[in-house]
């Protein structure tokens, strides 16, 4: 049976701010066959959602913005930190409602993955939301400008395709919404 790697010791080495968004530290890690690594970066970031949410007539609630880390505006999905103590399936659904005034009927996990299997950078929790409705108006503490559009089906395919979701996550939970929207109807 294969072992997993062991953290022997960790080392702050830098904290941003407060430390609730990044901290970056030096870990010594120990593999299996006995072989030690030291000065392994490790980057801590908090877990967040993102939520691929289709309305009841089946129009996907994306985001036209600029990112800082990106070129030009891209598309997004509903996205957002999980606040301390909160369950990601509340975060989910407290984002959808605050960012685009919309309440899902029907919520399926696609899964948690950890950002980069080597670095950390928490964790994604990627949801898909069907049944959307409006709700309320928009309540975000986005410091972005953003564009909510109400895209169909193949918007999305061909937008997913030319690269127009330009953030791994966001691409990666498109991706897997659509693969399981295929098999729902």
């Amino acid at each position: 049976m294969m072992e997993t790697l062991r953290t022997l010791s960790r080392r702050p080495l830098l904290t941003v701010g407060d430390g609730r968004f990044l901290v970056v530290e030096s870990h010594t890690v120990a593999f299996p066959d006995g072989r030690i690594v030291e000065d392994w970066g490790w980057v801590i970031t908090p877990d967040f959602i993102n939520v691929v949410a289709v309305t009841a007539e089946e129009r996907f609630l994306c985001f036209r913005q600029p990112k800082y880390a990106v070129s030009g505006l891209s598309l997004s999905v509903t996205g957002g930190y999980i606040e301390a103590g909160e369950d990601p399936l509340d975060a989910a659904q407290r984002e959808l409602l605050e960012e685009t005034g919309y309440r899902a009927e029907t919520w399926r996990t696609l899964g948690s993955y950890a950002v980069d299997g080597n670095r950390g950078a928490g964790a994604a929790h990627f949801f898909l939301a069907t049944g959307a409705r409006w709700q309320q108006q928009i309540d975000a503490d986005d410091l972005e400008e953003q564009a909510l559009l109400l895209l169909s089906r193949s918007e999305v395919e061909a937008a997913l395709l030319a690269g127009e979701f330009k953030v791994l996550p966001w691409a990666a939970n498109v991706a897997l919404a659509l693969l399981t929207l295929d098999q729902i109807f």
